[in-house]
């Protein structure tokens, strides 16, 4: 279920509590929220993930990204999430994991990563950031 992105970052559709073993058992120290609450009626509460990944050691973050877009202020939230996480795993979730791999490549565009190797990271897990590459070209023209 949880899809690797890189080294260091998984993306997933929503999880359960059940799915924080299978979290710490890869040694994730951080999950990102990147759903707003209440967004379908079949899906966890935050606060009961929060509770479960508490539990287990693990850090836990809100981020949520709603289907309007992605704003400056979520990007620097992402990126600062995901320094916060140090060497430690990272597992972002969302509906489907399409938010939380955009909202990661954003970030790693604003750090500096190229375009083209966001793109391959996040192919390789299953995402496609096609419809975000102007951005992160603008992210990463500006990091550089």
């Amino acid at each position: 279920m949880f899809r690797k992105i890189d080294d260091k970052t998984y993306a997933s559709p929503q999880i359960e509590v059940a799915d924080i073993t299978e979290a710490a058992a890869l040694g994730v120290g951080l999950i990102i929220n990147n759903r707003p609450e209440d967004e379908s009626p079949d899906q966890t509460p935050g606060a009961e993930i929060q509770a479960a990944a508490t539990g287990a050691g693990i850090a836990y973050v809100a981020i949520p990204v709603t289907h309007a877009g992605f704003s400056m202020p979520q990007v620097e939230a992402m990126q600062a999430a995901l320094a916060e996480a140090g060497d430690k795993p990272v597992l972002a979730y969302c509906r489907s994991g399409t938010r939380s791999t955009l909202l990661w490549a954003l970030a790693q565009a604003r750090m500096g990563m190229a375009p083209a190797d966001i793109a391959s990271h996040a192919a390789g897990a299953g995402y496609d950031v096609s419809p975000i590459l102007p951005q992160l070209d603008f992210l990463a023209a500006q990091a550089r």
